[in-house]
């Protein structure tokens, strides 16, 4: 059987990798397909353009894309013509009882009242770039009813510390009163790509659709503050705040991907950026 990974940045890599482990032949679609490790049969291709050719023994097929810009058309080029590339593309190779998993977002909840957010709370999209991504999550169910689609939270890990150095920087700020910052839900790297291959190879049962966050929904200034001391850094100082915080103020649930079974490396904050801040792990290019 072989694996095929449509977008292979950093975190379609990881996975990829852990599909290699169990002996899987993989193939990693990108742009640049020479910035793959040797164990991945890579193909450079841009999905929003063309359709790939995939093997007629595909047997699983994760859509992990992303965009270059926050910009609307870019978007839909990349999720919904990229998806509708490999959708096509799986059509062709007859590859009719392949596992589909399509990558996408939790900001697709427009919620930002603190209020607890799992998979059938409504996702109505709060901005246009999450519709956009609402746009290939219902293409993908039109096309392939049984696909799934995994929603994550913010990804952090590896050469993802925007925040350790807004921290060390000294430009990050806590909410003033206190206590008032957004919660704030996210997933380590090494656990999403994990959450990607238990979903797709588990003889469970699964859903159509999954959270992928950590343990524990946190609120931002609790979170500044452990990376502080982590760091040996007095916490950061506070200031007024200055409007809505981007991604809202929600609290999601991972229950659902919990009950088949899945368990987290880093299950809070806490364990991620320890083993981020101790230098644990590479960013795949």
């Amino acid at each position: 059987m072989t694996v095929v990974l449509a977008g292979c940045g950093d975190l379609g890599t990881e996975a990829a990798l852990r599909f290699v482990a169990l002996g899987h032949r993989v193939v990693g679609l990108r742009r640049s397909a020479d910035k793959l490790p040797a164990s991945i049969e890579g193909v450079s291709i841009d999905l929003s353009t063309t359709r790939p050719t995939l093997p007629a023994d595909t047997g699983i097929v994760v859509v992990a894309l992303s965009a270059g810009s926050r910009d609307v058309d870019t978007y839909r080029a990349s999720y919904v013509d990229g998806l509708r590339s490999v959708l096509d593309a799986l059509d062709e190779a007859g590859a009719v009882d392949a596992r589909v998993l399509f990558v996408s977002s939790t900001a697709v909840y427009d919620v930002d009242d603190g209020s607890v957010v799992d998979e059938a709370t409504p996702a109505t999209g709060a901005s246009p770039t999450a519709e956009v991504i609402l746009e290939a999550e219902a293409l993908l169910h039109e096309r392939r009813p049984d696909g799934v689609v995994l929603r994550l939270g913010g990804i952090y890990g590896p050469g993802r510390e925007r925040l350790i150095t807004q921290v060390r920087d000294g430009e990050a700020r806590l909410a003033e009163p206190a206590g008032s910052s957004p919660h704030t839900n996210r997933i380590h790297r090494d656990d999403a790509a994990a959450a990607i291959v238990y979903i797709t190879t588990t003889s469970v049962p699964t859903d159509v659709l999954y959270v992928g966050v950590d343990d524990e929904p946190s609120r931002l200034d609790d979170v500044l503050t452990f990376v502080a001391g982590e760091l040996g850094l007095p916490v950061p100082p506070s200031a007024p705040p200055r409007g809505r915080q981007a991604g809202g103020d929600k609290r999601l649930s991972n229950a659902r991907l919990r009950a088949t079974g899945f368990d987290f490396a880093y299950p809070t904050y806490r364990e991620g950026y320890r083993a981020v801040i101790a230098g644990e792990g590479v960013r795949h290019p």
